[in-house]
């Protein structure tokens, strides 16, 4: 973000998700703005950094669709750059979510290493939020980094877009840690993301937004088709943009507005096809923040009513286990027949209904907070 300019952000609509069309759409994107000659160089090497949340099949719009990584593979490989393939998924191994997402036939059929990220760094933050932020040492190593995020709700984070993919970065159960420490309160969470997006600084956001995922995102929510590839230097800019076609405020995404508040956000200069904002689109109940500087005990009482709630349905649960072993607050259990939750307890991450194989959780709003929004 050296220059003061606009930031640009590049719409091209795709109908569908058929290799060559998305080439062509991708492509298409990033002419306006320099073309891919302007990120990657000769020698390069490249990580691609897709949204690879768990194992499911592209269809389900839960990870990036591989149409639109391939798009990217052959952009970079035709300037004579190195395309890494590189995630930390929330649940399984990466090669076992890879192949279920598509990913890992591409890297066969390109000679694509899939890079699974192992090894921690930590990295001195002197200017952000967090002082130090451990993050992988496989994708720190390389030359550059494209972000390639899935456009799709996000029950803590409100929509999962270029900043919130970087988190990624953060390897394994160390993310569980963050989760702990920072995702009590959505904005200092927000502060997070930005931070280690702010430390990796993709050279390239491209948003897969062909079909995007609606109501609840980020594991279990409903395939949403807009037929949009989105691409720009700037992820912030870029989120704030979709979160405003989505017919939302870009202040309404946690990450864009910290972003404004630390006055990082340029104003976006969009350009490309012609898309007008979205109507009816489903997004996740918001989350609020109960700080106040009130009692410990009052405030907990407050964040049961006021902000959204992962809520179990027992008819498609089926006991995997998956939502008691990753929460980080421990506030899941199996007693008899059903995963139940101690609210008290709950940090309202939703990390739960992230794992959830099934979409059995969602998110519910509290009590209080249905009858103020009627206000």
């Amino acid at each position: 973000m050296k220059d003061k300019g606009p930031s640009p952000v590049s719409i091209k609509r795709c109908k569908g998700y058929e290799p060559d069309e998305v080439y062509r759409a991708v492509r298409e994107a990033l002419d306006p703005i320099g073309g891919m000659g302007r990120f990657v160089k000769r020698g390069e090497r490249v990580l691609l950094k897709p949204n690879l949340l768990s194992a499911r099949e592209p269809e389900r719009a839960v990870t990036t669709h591989p149409s639109v990584v391939e798009a990217v593979i052959r952009l970079v490989m035709e300037e004579g750059a190195i395309p890494f393939i590189g995630d930390s998924p929330a649940v399984g191994r990466l090669e076992k979510v890879a192949e279920k997402a598509g990913i890992l036939s591409l890297c066969r059929k390109y000679g694509v290493k899939l890079i699974d990220f192992r090894e921690s760094v930590d990295v001195m933050n002197r200017k952000g939020l967090f002082k130090s932020i451990a993050l992988s040492k496989e994708a720190l190593s390389m030359d550059g980094i494209i972000n390639l995020p899935k456009l799709k709700t996000h029950a803590q984070m409100f929509l999962t877009l270029s900043v919130k993919n970087m988190f990624g970065c953060v390897v394994g159960k160390r993310k569980v840690q963050w989760h702990l420490s920072a995702g009590r309160d959505p904005s200092t969470f927000a502060g997070l993301l930005l931070d280690i997006y702010l430390i990796l600084r993709p050279r390239l956001n491209i948003v897969d937004g062909i079909v995007a995922m609606e109501g609840n995102g980020p594991g279990s929510g409903d395939p949403k088709r807009l037929g949009l590839i989105l691409a720009s230097p700037d992820g912030p800019a870029l989120d704030g943009v979709i979160t405003e076609l989505l017919g939302a405020r870009r202040e309404d995404l946690p990450t864009t507005r910290i972003a404004m508040e630390r006055g990082l956000l340029r104003e976006a200069r969009v350009i490309g096809d012609r898309v007008e904002r979205q109507e009816g689109f489903r997004f996740p109940p918001r989350m609020m923040d109960v700080g106040w500087g009130l009692p410990g005990s009052l405030k907990r009482r407050l964040r049961n009513t006021l902000t959204p709630y992962p809520w179990i349905d027992h008819q498609i649960c089926t006991l995997c286990r998956l939502c008691v072993e990753t929460c980080p607050a421990k506030a899941m259990d199996v007693r008899g027949s059903k995963v139940v939750i101690d609210y008290d307890g709950c940090i309202r991450c939703f990390c739960c209904q992230e794992v959830c194989p099934e979409g059995a959780i969602e998110s519910r709003r509290g009590l209080m907070a249905r009858v103020l929004t009627r206000l």
